[in-house]
């Protein structure tokens, strides 16, 4: 199967790589010392789970006069969605799938606007992994896809990309309503990620301090009220699905937002805790712990912040 992954960092490096190493045609769209680290050694993956493997495959920067892919991983953060969307153009044939596997519930709305809407699949990544130097991906836990076309129907080249996650040791399921299971990414992800940000505590500290787990119970109560209200059948207990999920993860499990945080970064905080704000304005939904995290992250939102007159 013929592989584009825009976007080559954590998550698209290391499904990527898996996928390369089981033999797919695969070209990483990357930049800058992580591109030029690729081009020169090849990837390397360093897992907790797997140990280190390394693949060589095609690295560029730019795909243009390159033969139309039969997939593209598209795995580049949300504010970058837009523009990794024009850079995807040249291989984007009448075939061509291009599965969003991003944070947040808007990403495929956007990339339809620009490519149509026949050629977007949603995604879900279970992962943990980061860059941790140019040309190595460092994995920590999971390891599973869940993904879908947007109308819910099951496709051909939905069943070709199971297929060749089968053939490369990735764990992936063929979601029969993708738009649920993104918001139940989702309803999670805010939580996770708004409180690990906030406090710089891992789910350990967060879920046996009652003041910390209270706001992290808000939190998802309040994302579950925005996907009702947007028309997302969210099951009837998902708010203590949640809070299991929270009990049962590792004790030091962060969040890529806390990991962009605490190293400079600019934030996917429109696109998280931003977005669900918005929604809440929108359908009239009280959003009192979204608005705090929201508010209290975006002096970090394109990096540390600068002193006022500065």
């Amino acid at each position: 199967m013929r592989i584009v992954v825009m976007g080559s960092g954590g998550t698209g490096g290391y499904f990527g790589a898996k996928l390369a190493r089981a033999g797919e045609d695969v070209t990483f769209v990357a930049r800058g010392a992580h591109l030029a680290a690729i081009r020169a050694k090849g990837l390397t993956v360093r897992s907790a789970i797997e140990g280190e493997f390394l693949v060589t495959a095609p690295a560029v920067e730019r795909l243009d006069g390159l033969a139309p892919a039969d997939l593209v991983l598209f795995c580049v953060k949300s504010f970058d969605t837009e523009t990794a969307a024009e850079i995807i153009r040249p291989v984007v044939g009448p075939g061509t799938g291009v599965l969003s596997i991003q944070n947040g519930v808007d990403n495929e709305e956007r990339l339809a606007r620009i490519l149509g809407d026949d050629r977007v699949l949603g995604g879900v990544a279970q992962v943990f992994s980061t860059i941790e130097a140019p040309g190595v991906i460092a994995h920590a836990l999971l390891g599973r896809i869940l993904f879908g076309e947007m109308r819910g129907t099951e496709s051909e080249r939905a069943r070709a990309f199971l297929a060749a996650c089968g053939r490369a040791g990735i764990p992936a399921e063929i979601s029969g309503d993708i738009v649920r299971t993104l918001w139940e990414k989702y309803v999670y992800l805010a939580a996770q990620s708004g409180m690990t940000a906030l406090t710089r505590c891992p789910a350990g500290v967060l879920r046996a301090l009652p003041p910390t787990r209270e706001m992290y119970r808000r939190i998802v109560d309040e994302v579950i009220a925005l996907g009702r209200a947007a028309g997302v059948d969210l099951a009837a207990d998902y708010a203590a699905q949640c809070m299991a999920v929270l009990d049962a993860i590792g004790a030091n499990a962060y969040s890529s937002l806390h990991h962009d945080l605490v190293h400079g970064r600019r934030l996917e905080l429109e696109a998280l805790q931003g977005h669900a704000v918005r929604l809440g304005e929108r359908y009239g939904v009280a959003t009192p712990m979204l608005f705090a995290a929201y508010a209290a992250l975006t002096p970090h939102l394109d990096g540390p912040p600068s002193p006022p007159g500065r």
